[in-house]
C-alpha cells in the first residue's frame, strides 16, 4: 500500500519551493532511519580510521624511522594496514545498507505512483497519453536511482570526511589549512551554478523522454502498426521518432557537459594544492617563519589529498541533487493529483446484493469548462430487470452506465444500489456488484486462462470451462493447440472481435455480478458474429439487473424498460411496443435500423 508520507498533498496555494521539496524527499527515508543510523555510524568510523592514517605516517617519518625504533615502526605500519582493511569493510557494509534503503525508497515511490493512478477516475486517462504515464514510472523514477541509492550516503560520508579531515589539518598546522581552504567558497558557488543549469536541462530531458515513450507506445502497438502500415505512414513515423530522438541527444549532451569545464577547473586547482602546500612551507621556512617537520608536511599533504576526493565528490553530489530535484518534482506532481473518486471514511459494505439500480435527478459534467452531459435523469431499474439506453452519439449513454460502477461520479443527484448511494459503498461491494462488458474488449498479453482468472484469481479449471461454455467460446478455446494456455497476444489481436467479446463475457460470468453494464458490446460486429455473441449475452444477463447501452436496436426489444436520451436528457421511455405506438424518436431509430439491415 502507498505510504501516507509519500502521498502528501500540499494545501491550496502552498509554495512548491526547493526547501519544501527537500523536506518532502527526506520524509521518504523516515521509515528507514534505523538503517540509516547504522550507515552513519559506519561512515563516522570509516572517517576516523581514514583520518588516523596521516598521523600514523607523521609518527613514522618524524619518530620511528629517524630514531630507528623498529618496534614502533612495525606497529605503525600494522596500524596503516589495519586502517585500509577496516575502511574497506566499512565501505562494503555501508554500500550494502544504503543501496538496500535506496531501492526500498524507489519501490515505495513506484508503488505510490501506481497506486495513485489506480485510484484516478476514468476522465484522467482519457486526457493523458499512456506513454506519459509509463514514462513517469519508468524513466523518472529510474532516473532517481543514483540519488536515492547512493547520494544520501555519499553526502553524509563525504561531509563527515571533509569535517574530520579539516579538523585534523588544523591540528597539524592551521596556517597551511587556511591556505588550503581559501578557494572553497568559490568552489561551492560554482557547483551551485552548475546544479541549477543541469536541473533545468533535466526537466526538458524528462519531458522529451515522456514524448518518446508516448510515441513508442502509440505507434508500436498492434493498432498503431496496423494504422501506420495501412495509411502508408511508416516512414513518416520513423522520421518523426528520429527527430524526437535527435532532440534527446542534444539534451543528453547538454546535461552531461553543463558546467563540465568549471568543474574541471575545480579539479585542477584541487590537484595542484599539494604543490602550493610544499611551496608555502618552503617559503615560510626561507623567510624565517616557524618551520614544520617533514612528517608534518607529508601528513598534511596526505590529509589535503584525502580532502580532495570527498570535497570534489561533495560538490558533485550537490549538483546531482539539484538535477534530481527536477525528477522528484515530476513524481510529486503525480502523487499530488487530486483523487475525485474516493471511498468514504466509514463506507457501507453489503454482504447480499439484490441489484436494484436507481438514478435520482442525476446531473453530470466533466469539469466547469465542459457543458452538461446528463441533466435531470430519473430512472429506477428493479432487481433482475433490464434497462436499455438508446439515443444519438454524444447523448450521454455510456456516461450514464459508467456512473453505476463509479468510473465517474455524479455532479448532481445520486445513483443508488439497493437504496444505498454508490458513493457510500465500499469499493469491494461495488466491484462485486457491477460487471462491465464494453465494445472495446481489453485482454492482457497472457494466456486465456490468466485473462479469465483476472475476474476470479482462485477459479478452478472447471469453473473456467463452465463460464466459457456459457459464453459459447469453450469449444473454440479447447480446439487451440495450447487450449486455455494459449497466449492471446497484445490486446487479444490473435482472436477475432467476436471471440474477444465472448472471452470478455466469460470473464464477467466468472465474476458473477448481480448488476451488468453492457456498453454497445455488439455494435462493432457483423450480423452473424453478433448473433453468436448475443446468445452469450442473453445467458450472461439471465436473472441479473442489466443496463444495455445499445447501438443496434434489434438487441434490446425485449428489455423491460427502454430510455431514449437526447442531449443528456430523457426524451422518451417505455417498452418497445409502447415507444413504437408513440411514433417518436425511438420509432424513428427503429425505422432507420430497418433501412440499414441487409436485404439478402
Amino acid at each position: 500500500m502507498p505510504r501516507d508520507d509519500i502521498n502528501w498533498t500540499p494545501s491550496p496555494g502552498a509554495p512548491t519551493d526547493e526547501p519544501r521539496q527537500v523536506r518532502r524527499i527526506l520524509k521518504l527515508f523516515k521509515p528507514y532511519r534505523a538503517r540509516l543510523a547504522v550507515v552513519g555510524l559506519l561512515v563516522g568510523a570509516a572517517s576516523l580510521v581514514t583520518v588516523a592514517t596521516p598521523f600514523l605516517l607523521k609518527e613514522t617519518l618524524d619518530v620511528a624511522i629517524p630514531q630507528n625504533r623498529t618496534g614502533l615502526l612495525s606497529l605503525l605500519a600494522l596500524g596503516m594496514i589495519l586502517s585500509a582493511v577496516l575502511t574497506s569493510i566499512f565501505g562494503v557494509l555501508q554500500t550494502l545498507i544504503s543501496t538496500t534503503v535506496g531501492q526500498r525508497v524507489m519501490h515505495d515511490l513506484r508503488t505510490a505512483v501506481y497506486g495513485r493512478l489506480q485510484r484516478m477516475s476514468l476522465a484522467f486517462f482519457t486526457r493523458t497519453r499512456t506513454g506519459e504515464v509509463q514514462s513517469r514510472i519508468a524513466n523518472d523514477i529510474g532516473g532517481m536511482q543514483a540519488t536515492v541509492t547512493s547520494t544520501a550516503t555519499s553526502l553524509v560520508s563525504n561531509l563527515t570526511s571533509v569535517v574530520a579531515t579539516i579538523i585534523a589539518m588544523i591540528a597539524l598546522d592551521w596556517r597551511l589549512t587556511v591556505v588550503s581552504l581559501l578557494l572553497l567558497p568559490v568552489f561551492v558557488w560554482i557547483s551551485r551554478r552548475v546544479g541549477n543549469e543541469r536541473k533545468k536541462i533535466a526537466t526538458q530531458r524528462q519531458r522529451q523522454m515522456a514524448e518518446m515513450a508516448a510515441t513508442v507506445t502509440e505507434s508500436l502497438s498492434v493498432s498503431g502498426i496496423l494504422l501506420g502500415r495501412t495509411m502508408g505512414r511508416s516512414d513518416s513515423l520513423t522520421r518523426s521518432f528520429a527527430e524526437e530522438s535527435e532532440g534527446l541527444v542534444d539534451l543528453e549532451v547538454r546535461s552531461n557537459m553543463a558546467g563540465r569545464w568549471r568543474m574541471s577547473v575545480i579539479s585542477i586547482v584541487m590537484a595542484a594544492m599539494p604543490a602550493v602546500i610544499y611551496w608555502t612551507a618552503g617559503m615560510t621556512l626561507h623567510l624565517g617563519g616557524p618551520d614544520a617537520s617533514i612528517g608534518t608536511i607529508v601528513a598534511f599533504v596526505s590529509l589535503q589529498q584525502g580532502l580532495f576526493r570527498p570535497a570534489v565528490s561533495l560538490l558533485s553530489t550537490g549538483v546531482q541533487i539539484q538535477t534530481s530535484l527536477a525528477l522528484f518534482a515530476r513524481i510529486f506532481e503525480y502523487l499530488d493529483l487530486p483523487i475525485d473518486i474516493t471511498e468514504r471514511e466509514n463506507p457501507v459494505h453489503l454482504d447480499s446484493i439484490k441489484g436494484e439500480v436507481a438514478f435520482e435527478d442525476v446531473e453530470f459534467h466533466y469539469d466547469d469548462k465542459s457543458g452538461v452531459i446528463l441533466d435531470g435523469i430519473d430512472i429506477t431499474v428493479p432487481a433482475g430487470n433490464s434497462l436499455a439506453i438508446v439515443g444519438p452519439t454524444g447523448a450521454g449513454k455510456s456516461t450514464l452506465g459508467y456512473l453505476v460502477p463509479r468510473l465517474y461520479d455524479v455532479t448532481g443527484g445520486r445513483v443508488t444500489l439497493d437504496g444505498v448511494d454508490v458513493r457510500d459503498l465500499d469499493f469491494d461491494t461495488l466491484a462485486r456488484a457491477v460487471g462491465v462488458v464494453s465494445q472495446e474488449t481489453y485482454l492482457f498479453h497472457a494466456s486465456v486462462a490468466d485473462n479469465l482468472r483476472f475476474a476470479k484469481p482462485d477459479a478452478t479449471d472447471e469453473e473456467l470451462y463452465t463460464a466459457a461454455r456459457a459464453a459459447q467460446i469453450h469449444e473454440h478455446i479447447a480446439g487451440l493447440p495450447d487450449g486455455y494456455d494459449t497466449v492471446v497476444g497484445e490486446r487479444g489481436h490473435r482472436f477475432s472481435g467476436g471471440e474477444k467479446q465472448r472471452l470478455a463475457i466469460a470473464r464477467t460470468i466468472l465474476r458473477d455480478p448481480p448488476v451488468l453494464i453492457l456498453d454497445e458490446a455488439t455494435s462493432a460486429l457483423d450480423n452473424r458474429t453478433e448473433a453468436a455473441v448475443q446468445d452469450a449475452i442473453d445467458a450472461l444477463s439471465a436473472n441479473r439487473t442489466t443496463l444495455t447501452i445499445a447501438h443496434r436496436l434489434s438487441t434490446i426489444r425485449s428489455a423491460d424498460q427502454i430510455v431514449v436520451l437526447d442531449s443528456g436528457q430523457i426524451a422518451e421511455r417505455g417498452t418497445h411496443e409502447e415507444l413504437l405506438d408513440q411514433d417518436g424518436r425511438y420509432a424513428a431509430l427503429v425505422r432507420r435500423d430497418a433501412q440499414l439491415e441487409p436485404t439478402s
